[in-house]
């Protein structure tokens, strides 16, 4: 396929339904350049900060393997039935290895290469595999939070868990696979010739006009990380409100009894969960936000990012992004060995203490806090 192409229709350089990379390379070839003149175009080159990008986006690619692989083993190797709230980290360490070695692989090939290589085919099925493991991180973690606003807000719901999330995770796969789909339509290959052989995989010629490829970007955009931010924000605010309420409340007087809760009444290893489904969605919202935010300003102002702002930032605010899902393992294998260590902790206290006291589900009561009426007898009775 040859074309000559013009800047009416440019892709973006910063396409969030794709994630393209070679963000020098793509400003560069993709801006005004493309004239429908006969003018020499300037091809991209494989530039020092696109092999500073190679390098640490492969560093990158290892450490996620290595982790999220780690987090799969070991949750086979245990063996047990799984908890739902364990699913749902299995579920995010799934979509965290489609980004490791779909995302990361195709953008670092694609800069050594500067142009691509691998087919019209090649070009339909991994933009959509890089879009689709984008979605499933971002709705994977949609999801863990409103199972921890369920958790807090509705507890006596505990046992309606496990198919709650279930219908969650289908839908949240769905979505993602669904939503990914016009990327198969939108990119192909295409070939200049002037003033030599040049292919890239591209949207050029899927849009009448700008505004519309603008417009399928926001929708993309809004989909992948504006309505799960409003959701997860949405989710964590009604779980501190909740939580400021019990706490206005006050607790149960200590001499009667004794919760293994915390201080608002809500269980220590729910409150653990808590914390890492919080600490998970802060490093998806940080890591991939200023990435996003840049790539606003250039749908909107390309003309004012032109020469304002350098395409190693482009670079480096795109890789910060993919630390997200190095972080994700770290973060649930951190909270879970203080997790393990609480239970071995609690576990010794209660060998320990067995014949002091009873333990019902989530509420220990000491045993001379209880109102018990028995018999004593005589001989039990010493001064």
């Amino acid at each position: 396929m040859s074309t000559t192409l013009s800047d009416s229709a440019e892709p973006a350089c910063f396409l969030m339904a794709n994630h393209q990379p070679n963000a020098s390379y793509n400003c560069t070839i993709l801006s005004s350049n493309w004239s429908a003149g006969g003018e020499a175009l300037q091809l991209p080159t494989f530039t020092i900060a696109a092999k500073v990008r190679v390098i640490i986006t492969f560093i990158l690619c290892g450490i996620s393997a290595f982790c999220n692989l780690a987090v799969l083993w070991g949750v086979q190797r245990n063996g047990k039935r799984k908890s739902h709230v364990m699913v749902l980290i299995i579920n995010l360490t799934v979509a965290d290895l489609l980004v490791t070695f779909i995302v990361m692989p195709v953008d670092a090939v694609w800069n050594i290469t500067v142009q691509w290589l691998a087919g019209d085919l090649a070009c339909r099925l991994l933009m959509f595999l890089k879009l689709q493991a984008m979605y499933s991180c971002a709705f994977v973690t949609v999801v863990i939070s409103l199972d921890r606003q369920s958790a807090i807000l509705n507890p006596l719901a505990i046992n309606k868990a496990r198919k709650r999330n279930r219908v969650m995770l289908t839908v949240a796969w769905g979505m993602s696979i669904l939503l990914s789909v016009p990327q198969i339509f939108l990119f192909h290959n295409v070939t200049i010739v002037h003033p030599e052989d040049f292919t890239q995989c591209t949207t050029h010629g899927s849009f009448v006009t700008r505004w519309h490829e603008t417009a399928y970007n926001m929708f993309t955009f809004s989909c992948l990380f504006l309505l799960p931010l409003v959701i997860m924000i949405t989710c964590y605010t009604r779980i501190f409100c909740e939580i400021s309420k019990r706490l206005r409340k006050g607790n149960l007087p200590t001499n009667e009894v004794h919760l293994r809760c915390s201080k608002n009444n809500i269980p220590r290893a729910r409150m653990r969960t808590l914390k890492m489904s919080i600490v998970i969605v802060l490093s998806f919202i940080i890591c991939w936000t200023p990435y996003y935010l840049l790539g606003l300003w250039y749908w909107f102002f390309p003309d004012d990012l032109a020469g304002k702002v350098p395409h190693s930032l482009a670079h480096i605010l795109f890789i910060f992004g993919l630390v997200n899902a190095c972080l994700d393992p770290i973060i649930y294998g951190l909270f879970t060995i203080h997790f393990q260590k609480g239970l071995r902790r609690h576990a010794t206290t209660v060998s320990d203490l067995d014949n002091n006291t009873v333990i019902t589900g989530s509420f220990t009561y000491a045993a001379n806090s209880l109102p018990l009426k028995r018999e004593v007898s005589p001989r039990t009775v010493q001064h």
